[in-house]
Formats: structure tokens, C-alpha cells, sequence
């Protein structure tokens, strides 16, 4: 997934901005007093482009992508309720791309349940397949 963060000017205006009023809020008491000095960027970084530019440079995310890879009955779903890629043999999938919906909280503890019911589903095949 490519989720083109900083695509147009609408999103880099938006970061830039959001970018110079924290350093604001920072240098106001009483947080400037908690303030030794500004680390990243750094005072140099002064114009909307350093700013842009830094943002390029360190900008991450925290957004977890998932419900991209539908699960069902269906046609159009990816995979089968036993997490089988629809014409793949031999391929699952067992990741927060299979979740219906995005859950509310982290989606590490509902990841590691949608692998560990995959495990389940292939050691039930093996032994299904040995008997």
C-alpha cells in the first residue's frame, strides 16, 4: 500500500503548520522552562520547504492497515472463512488484512489471534489430510 502521505499541498501546508505551532507551543513558558534545546529539527529548519523537507526526511506513521483483503463466501472475497487465498493452493493469509472491520484498540493482540486460528486451521487440515 502506498498511502501518499504529503501528496498535495492541502497535506504539506497542513503538516508544516502543524509543525511550526508545536515549536511555538514549545518555546512558551511554562514548557519553554522544561526546554533545553530543540533537537530535531532544529533551529535552522526556518522556511516552509526545511520544514516540508524534514518532514520527508523523518515522517512516519502509526496507521495500521487493515480489511484489505475480504473474507467470505462470496466471488469477490480473497479469502475463504479458513483464510485460503481464492485460487492460490496452499497459500493463507493470517494477518489485520483479513479483519471485516478495524478493531478499536491496537491491532497487535487481534493480529496474533488471526495467526494463532491460522495455525489451528492448517494442523486441522494436516491431521484431516493424515487420517
Amino acid at each position: 500500500m502506498r498511502p501518499n502521505y504529503l501528496a498535495t499541498p492541502t497535506d504539506q501546508q497542513c503538516l508544516v503548520d502543524g509543525l511550526k505551532l508545536c515549536r511555538r507551543v514549545l518555546e512558551q513558558a511554562p514548557l519553554s522552562g522544561f526546554v533545553e534545546s530543540e533537537y530535531l529539527p532544529g533551529p535552522k529548519v526556518q522556511t516552509d520547504a526545511e520544514w516540508l523537507e524534514h518532514a520527508r526526511q523523518t515522517g512516519g506513521t502509526v496507521f495500521h492497515p487493515t480489511s484489505t483483503c475480504k473474507m467470505g463466501q462470496d466471488p469477490r472475497s480473497v479469502v475463504d472463512p479458513e483464510l485460503r487465498v481464492r485460487g492460490i493452493a496452499g497459500l493463507r493469509v493470517a494477518d489485520a488484512s483479513v479483519m471485516p472491520t478495524v478493531v478499536s484498540g491496537n491491532t497487535n493482540a487481534a493480529s496474533i489471534m488471526i495467526g494463532e486460528k491460522c495455525a489451528d486451521l492448517v494442523r486441522s487440515g494436516a491431521q484431516r489430510a493424515a487420517a
